[in-house]
């Protein structure tokens, strides 16, 4: 069984939680054309590294960001999304 340290939750089982992917710069969509806006959405970067990502338990329906490995998919830490640099 894998384990993720959820900030607010403690250790839970990987399966309590919902990956939403890795965060991204924002665009203002009112400004950005249609093709650039729908390339932001869709296209993904396949590369190698370390990579924020947003994440969430299910259950609580808490939302924080985790530090994941995209080699070994090892989770590094985990975070709460008022502190994008993640200081503890």
């Amino acid at each position: 069984m894998k384990i993720l340290t959820c900030p607010m939750n403690g250790d839970r089982n990987i399966d309590e939680f919902q990956s939403f992917g890795p965060v991204r710069a924002g665009l203002d969509p009112d400004r950005t054309a249609d093709a650039e806006w729908a390339r932001h959405l869709f296209r993904a970067e396949n590369r190698k590294g370390v990579v924020i990502e947003w994440w969430r338990h299910v259950p609580s329906n808490y939302y924080f960001l985790a530090e994941r490995d995209l080699v070994s998919n090892e989770i590094i830490r985990t975070f709460d999304s008022s502190d994008p640099q993640g200081r503890t």
